[in-house]
């Protein structure tokens, strides 16, 4: 293979690419106006319904009146005949059988329309039917893609080096940091305050039992009972 026809070859599985790529992002465009045709086609086919209905029922009053002509020129020849009058009655009966004939050629037409009728009545109602289920189906690829697109935003948005999430995230890690060094600043304070202080050393002789804790109310209390029965 040449490497025109190799680049030839390549351009067009570029193209191939490109264009699928065009008709997978316009997808709900493009299946919103093949709805939109299918709508047209289900309306023309409606109107076209109507117009051989109203052709069928043309044909089925000239049926109507040719077997109405035909009975009523078959009681002229009976009545001809009655008379003797043969010739005439001839002449009737060429009419009656022309008019049996108009009669059958109508009748056929009558059944062609007939079924036509039928047919296209079954194939509006099956469009009609597929029409609601494709609207349903489409309405969920809709919500779908709308869903899958917030989703896909939201990713975006929160994901990668420079997102808003994770520059919220550091900065809430650095404050916590710089609370925790205070807090540890407070505590360290505290200690070298009660170092110099001496209260550290005295609450640990307090602990050990060797100084007493201080006055309570019950000691005061033993003390002026014991006082109050000396005195007495």
């Amino acid at each position: 293979m040449s490497i025109w026809k190799k680049l030839f070859t390549a351009a067009r599985g570029a193209a191939t690419e490109a264009g699928e790529a065009i008709v997978d992002n316009q997808a709900l465009r493009i299946l919103d106006q093949e709805m939109r045709d299918a709508r047209t086609q289900l309306k023309n086919a409606k109107e076209n319904l109507t117009a051989i209905m109203a052709e069928e029922m043309g044909v089925q009053r000239t049926v109507k009146d040719l077997r109405s002509k035909i009975e009523e020129h078959e009681g002229f020849a009976t009545q001809a005949l009655e008379q003797g009058n043969e010739a005439l009655a001839l002449e009737i009966a060429d009419k009656i059988a022309e008019f049996s004939n108009e009669l059958e050629a109508q009748e056929q037409l009558a059944q062609g329309y007939t079924g036509n009728i039928t047919q296209l009545k079954r194939t509006i109602a099956d469009t009609e039917r597929n029409i609601k289920m494709m609207q349903r189906e489409i309405s969920v690829v809709k919500s779908t893609e709308a869903v899958q697109k917030a989703n896909t935003a939201i990713a975006s948005k929160f994901s990668g080096a420079d997102s808003s999430m994770l520059r919220a995230t550091e900065s809430l890690e650095r404050i916590k940091a710089k609370q925790q060094k205070r807090s540890d600043q407070m505590t360290a304070a505290v200690d070298l305050q009660k170092d110099a202080s001496g209260d550290d050393l005295q609450a640990k002789l307090k602990a050990a039992g060797i100084v007493n804790g201080g006055a309570s109310a019950n000691a005061v209390l033993e003390r002026i009972k014991a006082k109050k029965a000396g005195g007495g």
